[in-house]
């Protein structure tokens, strides 16, 4: 990271303390969504999280069956049909 960016960084950054984010957790979200500050979390003075503006959404995936793939059955074929005495295979009649 560069220095600018650091400062940068720096510069929207909010740091509270766990009581205080219980407070004022509506003004901290409203801080993040609003002016895009990164809101870190400390507990006995020692940042354990931090809020910041979620990266944009990915697009959702279609997953509908490709029809390519589809599997092409004969008309007549019938899967719960019992196997008839010749369509066994020899070694199990």
């Amino acid at each position: 990271m560069t220095v600018a960016l650091i400062l940068a960084r720096l510069a929207n950054m909010i740091t509270v303390n766990m009581h205080e984010a219980k407070t004022r957790l509506s003004e901290l979200v409203k801080a993040v969504e609003e002016q895009n500050e990164t809101v870190i979390l400390c507990r006995d003075g020692r940042e354990v999280a931090e809020i910041r503006r979620r990266a944009k959404r990915r697009p959702v995936r279609d997953l509908t069956p490709d029809r390519r793939f589809r599997v092409k059955r004969a008309r007549a074929y019938r899967p719960t049909e019992p196997l008839t005495h010749d369509e066994w295979p020899n070694d199990l009649r």
